[in-house]
C-alpha cells in the first residue's frame, strides 16, 4: 500500500481517488491527513472553507470511495469533541465511545465532530479518536513540539495519544478489520508539565517554560479549548485480544523519551 500523502490535497476530486485505489489496488487505507492548522486549530476558524474541505467533504469522498471499491479504511479521527463536565471530572474514569459529545466550541472540533456522525454509518471504517499525539521525534505536529513552541502553556490533565506505544495498536486492528469508534488514548492523564518535565530530564537540561492560567490562555485563543479524560477500556479490550499491551500514559511517555535519547535528538 502505497503512503497515504500522496494522495494530500486530491481526497475532494472523486475521481483521482478512485483512480489511485485502482492502480494500487490496496486491501487497507489508513487516513491522517486532514486541517488542523498552523501553528494550532485557531487557524481553522480563519479558513472555514478549506477545512470544510478537507475534514468533511475530503474524508467523507475518500470513505466512500473505499466503500464502493470494497476497501477497509482506518481514519484518524479526533477526541476533541468532548470537555470535562460535573459528571466527567479528570480524575474520574472519563468519557466512553458511546457518549454523546459536549464540545463543540471551535471550528476544527465541529468539522471533526460532522465528519465523525457522517463516517460511522459506513460498514468499512474504523474511528480512532487521537488527542494530543506525541511520538519519539520532533515533528512540528508532535505535541511536545507544539508546546516546545509556546511562550506560555497551561498545566492541566489530558488524556492522549502516545503513538509510540500506539502505533502497532493500528495496524493490528486494521489488519483484523475492525469497524466502529475507539478512544484511540493511553489510558490515564499527563500534564503539560509532566511532559516538559521529561524533555527536560532526557532531552535538554537547561530546557525552562512558563505557565499560565486557563482565563489566560482563552484571552489570547481564537477558540477555546477543551480539556478531558477518555476511557480506553474498549481499545485495551481489543487490542488485549490480539496478545497487545496499551501502556498507561505515565509508562507511554517514558518510554517515548527513552526512545527520543537513544536516537540522539535535541
Amino acid at each position: 500500500m502505497r503512503a497515504r500523502e500522496e494522495l494530500d490535497g486530491q481526497d475532494e476530486d472523486r475521481e483521482a481517488v478512485l483512480r489511485e485505489l485502482d492502480s494500487v489496488k490496496p486491501t487497507h487505507v489508513i487516513n491522517t491527513a486532514d486541517a488542523r492548522g498552523s501553528p494550532n486549530a485557531d487557524w481553522c476558524e480563519n479558513h472555514k472553507d478549506q477545512t470544510i474541505r478537507s475534514n468533511i467533504i475530503g474524508v467523507a469522498n475518500l470513505v466512500d470511495c473505499c466503500f464502493l471499491r470494497g476497501i477497509h479504511i482506518t481514519h484518524f479521527a479526533s477526541a476533541c469533541i468532548y470537555d470535562q463536565d460535573d459528571a466527567h471530572p479528570l480524575d474520574g474514569s472519563g468519557f466512553t465511545e458511546e457518549e454523546p459529545p459536549n464540545y463543540w466550541g471551535s471550528f476544527y472540533s465541529q468539522s471533526k465532530l460532522i465528519s465523525e456522525n457522517v463516517l460511522k454509518t459506513y460498514p468499512n471504517v474504523l474511528i480512532l479518536r487521537i488527542r494530543d499525539p506525541l511520538a519519539a521525534d520532533l515533528h512540528p505536529m508532535n505535541f511536545v513540539t507544539k508546546l516546545l513552541s509556546y511562550k506560555k502553556i497551561v498545566n492541566v490533565p489530558n488524556s492522549g495519544s502516545i503513538m509510540t506505544n500506539l502505533v502497532p495498536g493500528v495496524i493490528l486492528l486494521a489488519k483484523h478489520k475492525e469497524i466502529g469508534i475507539y478512544n484511540f488514548t493511553n489510558p490515564g492523564t499527563f500534564t503539560h508539565n509532566e511532559v516538559m518535565g521529561l524533555m527536560k530530564e532526557y532531552i535538554r537540561p537547561s530546557l525552562t517554560w512558563v505557565n499560565f492560567s486557563l482565563e489566560e490562555q482563552h484571552a489570547i485563543l481564537k477558540a477555546p479549548r477543551c480539556n478531558a479524560k477518555l476511557d480506553a477500556t474498549k481499545l485495551i479490550n481489543k487490542l488485549g485480544e490480539y496478545g497487545y499491551t496499551v501502556l498507561n500514559a505515565q509508562n507511554a511517555l517514558v518510554e517515548a523519551f527513552v526512545e527520543m535519547k537513544a536516537k540522539g535528538l535535541q
